[in-house]
């Protein structure tokens, strides 16, 4: 029963583990921890039947100490103002954990986005963007949403477009939101962000033959046998990831259930009859488990929540099986668990780390927009025609020749998507080797969540002390 507090609590709760291990002011850890602001806010529909319902929504701001905040907006039943503050708090300290510059914030509407007309959602988003304006909680410079749980590149043109519309911030409007479309503003590698970083989180810590002993595993994600909750954006791109680097997908959960295949089950084919069926069960060559509980706890190296928070509890953290859990979503694993798996020797990757690729190239998407050019659009000609008189000088100082298709992948030049994807590597592989020293520095006191958050507090506290307002 002592899982049974709530998400921020959760959240603090690591936080305050972690605040031990450090040696800040105790008034600075508190103004580090609790919630800058919360806006919620209630607007009437009028449904396409006639009706009038009242629409529930809430945008908070957890940290200010770098500007703008950052943090998506999602649309569900769940929504509540305590888990949007404790997801305000997580992205706050994910941006740290990866060094992008913004404070963290999170926003969501409680509604059911299936049972909405696309008109409907349109003036829902619409609205929800007026209140943001209204009260100073959207801009460039100011809070910058990008999309979540229930919403996508359609939702967020729609707040670039509104924003446009009521701000005299003509220029620099385009990059009050990120996670647009490509024509609005985008950028390349957005949608796969955050499924690339988890499977990228995932293969560093797999090729660590030091941590992988204890766990009886071999180094490499070769042969892994995973399991991925949640077929949405996040974990549809880390199991195609995944399995690209040569892991076999055995099981996947979703809503309807769950399936099973311990030789493994090809993602193409699992999608492919997801879309045409509206569900996974029945596809060719899995059994059906008797239940979504039943699909996390089979046995598997690597488990990958990618769905929403809470699925491991105190109650079944003990027939976890896998040796290693990435939290792909936020908050999947209660901190009562979390230190149950610990105990256990389950590698936990958290979700402050490994699902921060989404934000990670939002923050690239956010500098596209301020500069106004398309990453790559400068110098990849020129890296062309200089890697290509490179050849011909190679060429002309021996008997070498090169054919066709080789020049070509030589003398390639960066695109925006091989750049965003190469910043994306750079910062999960130091980041994730970062993690590792400072859970090694604290061996029999942090795991790499600690670390995750030691991490995190050192940084934001670093930004206050060169503010002068604590020594």
């Amino acid at each position: 029963m002592a899982d049974i507090i709530s998400f921020f609590e959760q959240v603090n709760r690591n936080f305050d583990k972690a605040a031990a291990l450090t040696s800040h002011h105790p008034d600075l850890l508190t103004l580090i921890k609790n919630c800058n602001s919360v806006y919620h806010f209630t607007f009437p529909l009028l449904r396409a039947d006639g009706s009038i319902e009242v629409i529930h929504a809430w945008r908070a701001e957890h940290s200010h100490h770098k500007l703008p905040t950052k943090g998506g907006i999602r649309y569900s039943l769940s929504v509540n103002e305590d888990e949007v503050v404790a997801l305000a708090a997580l992205m706050t300290y994910k941006c740290a954990v990866v060094d992008v510059p913004f404070g963290g914030a999170k926003g969501g509407i409680a509604i059911d986005s299936k049972k909405y007309t696309p008109q409907e959602l349109e003036r829902i988003t619409r609205r929800y963007t007026f209140e943001l304006v209204k009260k100073n909680f959207i801009g460039p410079g100011t809070d910058v949403p990008a999309p979540d749980f229930g919403t996508g590149p359609r939702e967020m043109a729609w707040i670039v477009d509104t924003y446009v519309a009521l701000s005299a911030d003509k220029l620099e409007g385009t990059a009050c939101v990120t996670g647009k479309p490509l024509a609005q503003g985008g950028i390349r590698g957005r949608s796969e962000a955050t499924g690339r970083g988890v499977a990228i989180a995932t293969r560093e810590a797999v090729e660590v033959e030091e941590d992988m002993k204890p766990l009886g595993l071999s180094r490499g994600l070769a042969g892994k046998r995973v399991v991925v909750q949640g077929l949405g954006n996040v974990g549809y791109h880390a199991a195609r990831f995944l399995e690209q680097a040569g892991a076999v997908l055995v099981g996947f959960v979703e809503y309807e259930g769950a399936i099973h295949n311990p030789k493994g089950l090809e993602l193409a084919t699992v999608w492919a009859h997801r879309q045409e069926t509206g569900s996974m069960l029945g596809v060719a060559g899995a059994t059906t488990l008797p239940s979504r509980e039943a699909g996390l706890e089979l046995d598997c190296d690597i488990l990958v929540p990618a769905a929403l928070e809470n699925q491991i509890t105190g109650e079944n953290a003990d027939r976890i099986k896998a040796k290693i859990v990435v939290e792909a979503a936020n908050g999947p694993i209660t901190s009562e668990a979390s230190e149950r798996l610990g105990e256990r020797g389950v590698l936990v990757l958290p979700d402050h780390f490994v699902n921060a690729g989404g934000v990670l190239v939002s923050y690239f998407e956010w500098l596209k927009n301020l500069s106004h050019v398309r990453f790559g659009r400068l110098e990849k000609r020129f890296e062309e025609g200089a890697f290509r008189r490179i050849l011909g000088a190679i060429e002309g100082a021996t008997d070498k020749r090169f054919g066709a298709a080789e020049v070509a992948a030589i003398t390639h030049g960066a695109d925006e998507a091989d750049l965003v994807n190469s910043g994306l590597e750079d910062t999960f592989v130091t980041a994730y080797a970062r993690l590792r020293e400072i859970r090694n520095r604290h061996r029999d006191k942090a795991d790499l969540r600690t670390a995750a958050f030691i991490d995190a507090i050192d940084k934001i506290a670093l930004c206050y002390g060169d503010l002068g307002i604590f020594p």
